[in-house]
């Protein structure tokens, strides 16, 4: 297959992409115990942007240290921390490629006994109100409620600025907000999770202030086509997630200031005023699609978390194509090369988002562009066990997979 159309150059906002292919944020806990970046992080992301692809994705870099769920995640609070950040997208640059840097806090899903959170503070939630499941190895606990609601989200918001400041510094290319899988700013989203009665509840305006206000904030540092935000509609993880009807409701306004009406969109009366991802004129919208995956949908006394009907790329994805011509969408959820070829070749998209390929195969999209075998089909496949951890040292599943030999 040539890939003819996802080989194509694009300007996502500011950033010229010589193809259409991005790498997902990817956990890999690596980093220090002080969620400092190390010198092996530098190899990895230097393997990845040598392997042809347009845009990475960093992992999920916390904004605070009371924003950590588990302990190796990589931060952007510290001189230390964007010291080393420095290093990575220098490389990154220097090979090729681009690098953005999401900004993430998990609020409720945080643990008050992991290291960091003893040593900074109690966790940050938008309400006092427990995620059902999780595992801290560490810690051989489940997720606990959080000892109150933050009484001012204002604080948390900053955090966000800040670490917009820190990821400029750092040489990143654009940051992007990570607003899914029931960490913070969807927490703040959803009712199921938030039950405040100040202007942060209640109402979808006050439920999405907290979205919109930390876009707001990360805008006063870096330029709309610089900025993007992650979402994901439908899912489970973290006890996520309400009926179709709220579904297809929140996530409309928070894309382009729309509330569906039956079958049809009809335009909000406040969408001029509620300065949605689009209206803010951001450099793209990563949605998540639903995969039915069990990882995304855990089973809770013995039911799914989800049920749903809804195809997130054919429901929201008109919302950004057909609404605006700055915005670009980028989808991601277990998208193959063929698929992403004809999505991206459709106009349903501008540009596919990838994940767990580039683990095994740090030249992921130059197989793919070349025809070359993957790791997996040599021998080589992923091995979930070392996914956050090595067995003997970090390289292991890290940074010891092969790239292709070149053919003569």
């Amino acid at each position: 297959m040539s890939y003819a159309t996802l080989q194509e150059p694009i300007a996502i906002g500011a950033l010229p992409l010589k193809n259409r292919t991005v790498m997902s944020s990817l956990t890999r806990n690596r980093a220090t115990d002080k969620a400092v970046p190390t010198d092996l992080m530098i190899e990895y992301y230097t393997q990845r942007a040598q392997g042809g692809v347009g845009l990475i994705m960093s992992e999920g870099t916390i904004v605070s240290p009371q924003g950590v769920e588990w302990t190796n995640v990589p931060g952007l609070w510290s001189k230390e921390q964007v010291k080393q950040w420095k290093k990575i997208t220098d490389a990154v640059h220097a090979n090729g490629s681009l690098i953005v840097a999401q900004l993430w806090h998990v609020g409720r899903v945080a643990h008050p006994d992991l290291p960091l959170q003893k040593a900074f503070g109690p966790v940050s939630a938008p309400s006092p109100v427990s995620a059902r499941g999780g595992w801290f190895r560490t810690l051989k606990s489940g997720y606990v409620a959080p000892e109150h609601e933050v009484a001012d989200p204002s604080v948390l918001v900053e955090e966000f600025r800040q670490a917009a400041i820190n990821a400029k510094e750092a040489g990143f290319d654009g940051v992007e907000l990570h607003g899914a899988n029931g960490y913070l700013i969807a927490q703040f989203l959803d009712p199921m999770s938030n039950v405040r009665t100040d202007k942060w509840g209640g109402s979808l305006e006050n439920r999405a202030r907290f979205l919109f206000d930390v876009m707001d904030a990360v805008l006063s540092v870096w330029p709309a086509d610089r900025v993007g935000v992650k979402l994901n509609p439908i899912g489970g993880y973290n006890d996520m997630g309400v009926n179709d009807e709220e579904t297809v409701k929140d996530f409309s306004y928070v894309i382009n200031g729309y509330i569906p009406s039956h079958s049809l969109y009809k335009f909000f009366p406040d969408a001029l005023t509620c300065g949605s991802a689009v209206e803010r004129r951001l450099a793209y919208i990563q949605l998540v699609r639903w995969t039915g995956e069990e990882f995304f949908n855990p089973k809770y006394d013995g039911k799914f978390r989800v049920n749903t009907k809804l195809d997130v790329l054919d429901t929201f994805g008109p919302l950004v194509v057909n609404s605006s011509s700055h915005t670009k969408l980028l989808l991601n959820g277990e998208i193959s090369g063929p698929e992403a070829e004809k999505l991206v070749e459709s106009g349903k998209v501008d540009a596919v988002v990838f994940g767990r390929p580039f683990i095994n195969n740090p030249d992921f999209i130059h197989r793919l562009f070349t025809g070359l075998p993957m790791n997996e089909d040599l021998g080589l496949p992923n091995n979930p066990h070392t996914f956050y951890h090595g067995d003997n040292d970090d390289s292991e599943g890290y940074t010891n997979y092969p790239a292709a030999a070149l053919p003569n």
